[in-house]
């Protein structure tokens, strides 16, 4: 359902304004170039300053646009879990093909109010739903007992793991099984994550180079000799870029590299701030070595 390499799309802005236009360009992009599936208003689409009428209408459009082609996992997380009801329940009404749910971020809930979270969405709502465990960004880390527990619930399908642990996916696959569906959040460790049984990724480097990625994805996924050579190749081409994705704070430094690559312009809301000189060189070398400009 929601394999391969998934772009955690970045949100254009135009004048303060969302920029309905580039966006679906953005996603005909991704559909053009072999992207697996669509994750909009997420980190990377600076969910935490997109008003709820925004929120909404970014999904919207990612749906409507990708129009079946592609599945679309809304990001409609929340520290309210309120508010992640109300997001999960519009994503299901729309259409969404299932949601990326965050961890309950700055709250610091405990596993068992983690648990209690995410029941209480699962039992309002039906659609397929997949954690996403980033404690860097949330402070909180959600156990792999927790996540056994969720799992038994008839919504909660896998999980987008940002935690940067690979002996997380073999923990989670002793603990929980194959058919537990683990995403890798970290570009950087695709390789190794899928090589102990993770599935994919939800990537912020595919935003700017979606057909590298997807293919990269599909090698690595496929696990023979030759696949997974090929799957090498093609991580060690993209190493580089994926280490200057974050070398300030995402998505300032995605959204200076698809400016480059005429797909969006560079525009962040604050507290986010454009990328200095110093990493806009690091982010040209890398997509010049890449081959994309």
């Amino acid at each position: 359902m929601f394999k391969g390499s998934n772009v955690a799309l970045v949100t254009p802005f135009k004048n303060g304004k969302l920029d309905d236009e580039t966006y679906i360009k953005l996603i005909h992009f991704h559909i053009k170039n072999g992207t697996n599936g669509l994750v909009p208003a997420g980190t990377t689409g600076e969910s935490p300053t997109l008003s709820h009428e925004e929120h909404e209408r970014v999904i919207e459009l990612c749906v409507n646009e990708s129009n079946g082609k592609l599945p679309v996992f809304a990001g409609t997380g929340s520290n309210s879990t309120e508010e992640a009801i109300s997001l999960t329940l519009h994503a299901e009404k729309i259409g969404a093909t299932g949601a990326l749910i965050v961890t309950p971020y700055y709250n610091k809930p405990t596993q068992e109010g983690l648990y209690q979270h995410y029941k209480s969405i699962n039992d309002k709502c039906g659609i397929p739903i997949i954690i996403y465990n980033i404690p860097g960004r949330s402070v909180i880390d959600m156990s792999v007992e927790t996540m056994a527990r969720l799992y038994e619930l008839k919504n909660i399908i896998g999980v987008k793991d940002a935690t940067g642990d690979l002996s997380r996916v073999d923990q989670t696959i002793k603990k929980i099984g194959s058919e537990f569906l683990q995403l890798t959040g970290n570009d950087d460790n695709a390789l190794e994550f899928n090589k102990r049984g993770g599935v994919g990724a939800i990537s912020v480097t595919a935003n700017i180079a979606p057909k590298l990625c997807s293919d990269f994805q599909k090698f690595s996924i496929l696990k023979d000799e030759k696949s997974l050579s090929e799957a090498k190749k093609i991580d060690e081409i993209l190493q580089p870029l994926h280490h200057s994705m974050f070398i300030e704070s995402n998505p300032s430094p995605v959204k200076y590299a698809a400016k480059l690559l005429d797909l969006c312009d560079d525009e962040v809301r604050l507290p986010l701030v454009k990328v200095t000189n110093t990493t806009k060189d690091i982010i040209k070398k890398a997509l010049q070595s890449t081959k994309l400009i």
